[in-house]
């Protein structure tokens, strides 16, 4: 099953032309879907506003070296490993999830563009690949879903419980379950149940990349540009018109704000854990 392409045993009863074009067509929905939501949800409008709203407010200008320093450090704090993320566990299963899906979305197209067809033999790494980047993707995205999710953890409520918000990470852990269900039922020659995967793997990845407009795909396109404005108005001074953050320890902000010593004391009496006393999982 792991070593084995699936696309090319597909092949026998559905052309390569046929498995190319829809995959053409995926990326069409997503690219038209993604410039949708920013018309309905005007976010380039609100993003190219504000930063130039923040260019009028800052103290310093940030050079073109620097914003490049910047970009690096988002590509690999936000893009690559997800620093924003504070709690470990949610971290690694968007990591998970995140590089699973990078995975297995970038082995489907060069397994059906290069390998689609019987005469054409894959290299063994390939569907390895594909198989392990969707474990990978239902690994983390079951782990989100069954215990990290804030409204299941610590609101209580109940997994199996819906929203549209959901649409998106239920399509992905759907396509991901039902593409190695049925590469594992196509394997073992068994025929009507293989069909039937294929069929669910085909409908749960068409939602996926087809409901981009009510989803929250197009956040992944939209998060690192954020997060480099964010920075450049940390760097430029402007910071989103949020007070900076000051070292109440330090004695020149005890100078300049002065009733801090007097609200802290110079040894603050221990109140307990407070909110680190235990998680908030019964609100």
């Amino acid at each position: 099953m792991f070593t084995s392409n699936p696309f090319s045993e597909l092949s026998a009863s559905i052309p390569a032309a046929v498995m190319q074009a829809y995959i053409i067509l995926m990326v069409l929905m997503v690219i038209g879907g993604t410039v949708l939501d920013m018309m309905h949800k005007k976010s380039a409008q609100y993003f190219f506003e504000n930063a130039k709203k923040a260019q009028k407010n800052a103290k310093r200008s940030v050079s073109t070296g620097e914003k490049a320093t910047i970009a690096i450090q988002v590509l690999l704090d936000e893009v690559l490993t997800s620093g924003e993320f504070c709690n470990v566990k949610r971290r690694l299963s968007h990591l998970l999830t995140m590089y699973g899906f990078v995975i297995f979305v970038v082995t489907t197209a060069i397994l059906i563009f290069g390998y689609a067809t019987p005469e054409a033999s894959a290299p063994v790494i390939l569907p390895l690949l594909w198989h392990i980047g969707a474990l990978m993707l239902a690994v983390g995205g079951y782990w989100f879903w069954f215990f990290i999710r804030v409204d299941v953890s610590a609101e209580g409520l109940t997994w199996y419980r819906l929203e549209r918000a959901d649409l998106f990470i239920v399509s992905l852990l759907a396509t991901a379950t039902f593409g190695l269900i049925w590469s594992f039922t196509q394997s073992q020659g068994i025929t009507g149940w293989s069909t039937l995967f294929f069929v669910l793997f085909i409908m749960s990845s068409t939602t996926l990349f087809g409901s981009v407009l009510w989803s929250k795909f197009a956040h992944m396109f939209f998060k690192p540009a954020a997060a480099f404005q964010k920075r450049v108005t940390r760097a430029d001074g402007s910071r989103e018109n949020l007070p900076a953050e000051y070292d109440l320890t330090d004695p020149a902000v005890q100078a300049k704000f002065p009733d801090i010593p007097e609200y802290m004391g110079k040894n603050p009496a221990y109140m307990g854990q407070g909110i680190n006393r235990e998680s908030a999982n019964h609100y």
